[in-house]
């Protein structure tokens, strides 16, 4: 998660005409929890949005939009994953300066479970409180519901990763709580971490330039892509996949750009999502991942928008205005994370 944010002013005119219930889009009839439909955390404007790509109409919608995390509300939400009828959230939180209405920053902390109805039914972390104690958490950035019904957390500002079950227990954690650094078990601000089919866990370490892939065990790095000393490689690893070839996709994203790497770490496939018409200079990516189909799904976070493109690097669907942040029909702000219902799940070969 970046801090250096812009100022934007909402569209709250479109608020009315866009934030609707979920019990009133549940009575529209409007296909909630479609395969196909595409999970967006649209981060500044403090909403998780279901939208139908075929209209890019959102078809459900979680957050009220406020700075404020509590019931009906998550900040600045940086990672979504639909499990069954229930959608993990992790909320965030914004960083001093990110948003008009959070100066001095807007905390959250928390992984949510949310029902259909806008109900939280789990959480793990307080709202608003920042720690390392029992249930407590300082900037979850992602989360990944696991087939034993534990969720693995990336909780950033601890540099840690934590797998936690129903009863908010701690299983397991890679990282020394609250200390930043290369030696063994120790991050920089992480950013995101996926169970592999091997039992390993992936770790985009982000302040650290790197991807590692850990044994949960021994806590030893099996393998690792990119240098802390030099950004070149990669430069604020944002988002790490095992994609079922064995090739590891990676959001590389203060090089703005899009990496498919082999398991010999030679880099197979490149997107640079700034070198596209329209780009801002620094859009910032932070999520990419490969789809079923064989495209890739990106969240182009300053761009303002999530695309699909094929092989070929050709944009093949967009959501939200290149460049323009906003809240209402086809806008978003800053979109942190997108998947596709019934597609990726944060597991290697889930299907």
């Amino acid at each position: 998660m970046k801090l250096n944010r812009r100022f934007v002013q909402r569209g709250l005119v479109c608020l009315a005409a866009v934030v609707l219930s979920a019990a009133t889009l549940a009575a529209q009839g409007t296909h909630f929890n479609t395969a196909g439909n595409i999970l967006i955390c649209d981060q500044f404007n403090n909403q998780v949005l279901e939208v139908n790509p075929n209209t890019n109409e959102v078809v459900w919608i979680f957050g009220s939009g406020s700075s404020v995390a509590g019931a009906g509300a998550v900040v600045a939400p940086n990672d979504a994953q639909r499990v069954g009828s229930l959608t993990l959230i992790a909320g965030t939180g914004a960083p001093a300066g990110s948003e008009p209405t959070c100066p001095n920053g807007c905390p959250d902390n928390r992984v949510l479970l949310v029902n259909p109805q806008g109900k939280i039914t789990w959480q793990y972390g307080q709202a608003g409180v920042s720690g390392s104690g029992y249930n407590q958490l300082n900037t979850p950035v992602q989360a990944t519901y696991l087939p034993d019904g534990t969720v693995l957390i990336t909780d950033q500002v601890n540099e840690r990763v934590i797998r936690v079950n129903k009863d908010l227990k701690i299983l397991w954690q890679y990282g020394t709580t609250g200390i930043t650094g290369t030696g063994f078990n120790q991050l920089n601000n992480p950013n995101s971490a996926e169970l592999l089919k091997n039992g390993h866990v992936l770790i985009a370490d982000e302040n650290n330039n790197r991807v590692i892939e850990v044994e949960t065990v021994s806590h030893n790095i099996v393998w690792q892509y990119g240098d802390p000393s030099n950004p070149s490689i990669l430069n604020g690893a944002a988002f790490a996949s095992r994609l079922p070839n064995l090739n590891t996709l990676i959001t590389d994203s203060n090089n703005n750009r899009i990496l498919e790497v082999d398991a010999a770490k030679n880099v197979v496939n490149t997107y640079y999502t700034n070198g596209r018409p329209g780009s801002v200079a620094n859009p910032f990516p932070t999520r990419a991942v490969r789809l079923r189909n064989g495209n890739t799904l990106i969240s182009d976070q300053y761009n303002d928008q999530v695309i699909e493109i094929d092989s070929y690097g050709t944009i093949v669907y967009s959501q939200g205005s290149i460049g323009i942040p906003g809240m209402g029909f086809n806008l978003l702000n800053a979109p942190y994370d997108a998947k596709v219902l019934g597609d990726y799940t944060g597991l290697t070969s889930p299907r």
